[in-house]
């Protein structure tokens, strides 16, 4: 029983420090994790794979116009 007061008070206590900056300000809310909402990976030029592939697909000079076939 000692064990499970021990973990279940570091959890509270994890999760509380994640959400200091909620409590704490006025508008507070978790920032984005998605890559395209970075300001510092777009200057970067890095976007999610997602992007990337599309972009690679749409430029790639050797594809195949299937509705052509």
């Amino acid at each position: 029983m000692k064990e499970i007061i021990i973990v279940v008070s570091i959890l509270a206590v994890a999760i509380l420090l994640l959400c200091v900056r909620i409590i704490i300000k006025k508008d507070g809310k978790f920032s984005s994790q998605h890559i395209s909402e970075n300001k510092r990976m777009r200057n970067d030029g890095i976007h999610c794979a997602n992007s990337q592939d599309r972009e690679a697909r749409r430029n790639n000079i050797n594809k195949i116009d299937v509705r052509q076939m």
